[in-house]
């Protein structure tokens, strides 16, 4: 099996945890993604943010966008994957916490992310409906 590496999309674009959600927003929809990674001062990945976070725990809550920070939305640990791991932990990962975009870090480093596009276009069939039938509420 591959690795992480291997199969990931490269080079993720983050969302600042000082950024608002307006501005993530619109990195969002520049780059045609429904999520990003929310990365520290420190360059250390704090969380990820969806267009769903923006609009049900924002908007949906009558809070504007542009006063909230993306930090605001990171919540506990960040669930990743090792850049050298093997796919099927990925897998088990993604289902076991029914994520359907993975980080990947190298050491402290984001260096890309596993979404199931990726796993679609490297694994066989049987691995992607398992996937997708595990990561669906």
């Amino acid at each position: 099996m591959p690795t992480a590496r291997e199969i990931m999309t490269a080079d993720a674009t983050c969302v600042g945890e000082k950024e608002t959600l307006a501005e993530a927003a619109r990195k969002m929809a520049d780059l045609g993604v429904g999520s990003l990674p929310i990365c520290g001062e420190d360059n250390r990945l704090k969380g990820m943010l969806t267009d769903r976070d923006i609009v049900v725990k924002a908007l949906a809550k009558g809070r504007n966008p542009g006063d909230c920070t993306a930090g605001e939305f990171a919540e506990g640990k960040p669930v990743t994957v090792g850049a050298d791991d093997d796919i099927e932990v990925a897998l088990r990962t993604m289902a076991d916490h029914k994520v359907r975009r993975l980080p990947v870090i190298d050491g402290h480093t984001l260096v890309g992310i596993i979404s199931q596009a990726d796993i679609a276009r490297n694994l066989p069939e049987e691995k992607i409906g398992d996937l997708v039938e595990a990561v669906s509420y």
